[in-house]
């Protein structure tokens, strides 16, 4: 088994938005916004792997929306999904599966290309894995979170046939190396794989923990549906990956990959952070 980090590129979102009710005075000093108080994010995505499977966990933003949507949200860097596949020495051909964690369009984007006028998977020998629960809410969306789940990124996934679900049951097996997490504050029924590896247990942390900035409790990002269930999790889980040592994987942090907990006189915070090839 092994894994990689497959880099698709960064954007900007909101610091505000993405530090909910934390002070803008406490957070810039670790993540610093821009003049129009932005900061900037990766779109960090894993590729495993396991057991002759090519494992794609989530797929970034893509390029297909017009000017004007990429004119929101800043999109830079020169990584993209077919650059890093290219670096392992794959193409989107030999990915086998597509494991999404959600379908907000920062997650799922780069799963479906344009070709002409049509949209088509981006990976057209892959299985694209989901959960009724989560598929359900994604297609028939609240007007809060609607502007997130964006048909064009969704719908193609069902209409080419390639969908399937996975139980939405907490520790599901999906290989058996990886068992599958559910989380339900930031939306509902979020999947967080967990991988062993080497000896080691490595969580792919979507959006339960975007970035090292947001390991302390009330830093809880105003996108999550349901906060004071986020908040809930995030104090099941840190306690869990702290006792048991887990690395986190970071799909968020602009600058860090995975890293590590410790105890501290103010509680759970980031103890080593690394490179997911130094595992």
């Amino acid at each position: 088994m092994k894994l990689h980090t497959i880099d698709t590129g960064f954007f900007k979102l909101d610091g505000g938005a993405m530090f909910g009710v934390v002070p803008k005075v406490i957070w810039n000093k670790t993540n610093p916004a821009d003049e129009n108080n932005l900061c900037t994010w990766a779109m960090r995505c894993m590729l495993v792997q396991d057991e002759g499977r090519l494992i794609l966990i989530d797929t970034g933003m893509g390029n297909k929306q017009d000017a004007k949507f990429m004119g929101h949200y800043y999109l830079s860097g020169d990584a993209t999904i077919d650059s890093s596949l290219a670096k392992l020495g794959f193409g989107r051909d030999d990915i086998t599966d597509v494991f999404l964690t959600h379908l907000h369009f920062d997650h799922c984007g780069g799963a479906i290309i344009r070709e002409g006028d049509k949209l088509v998977p981006g990976f057209k020998n892959a299985t694209y894995w989901s959960n009724e629960q989560h598929w359900n809410w994604a297609v028939h969306p609240n007007d809060r979170e609607k502007a997130s789940f964006l048909k064009e990124n969704i719908l193609p996934i069902q209409e080419s046939g390639r969908l399937k679900f996975i139980p939405a049951e907490d520790g599901v097996q999906f290989t058996d190396n990886i068992k599958i997490r559910f989380a339900y504050g930031h939306t509902d029924a979020m999947m967080l794989p967990q991988i062993s590896y080497k000896g080691k247990t490595v969580v792919y942390m979507a959006d339960l923990l975007p970035s090292v900035g947001h390991i302390p409790m009330p830093y809880i990002m105003g996108y999550d549906m349901f906060p004071l269930t986020t908040l809930n999790e995030k104090k099941v889980f840190l306690t869990e990956a702290l006792e048991k040592e887990y690395i986190l994987f970071l799909e968020h942090d602009p600058v860090n990959e995975c890293c590590t907990l410790q105890m501290t006189e103010k509680g759970i915070r980031v103890k080593d952070v690394f490179r997911l090839d130094e595992v």
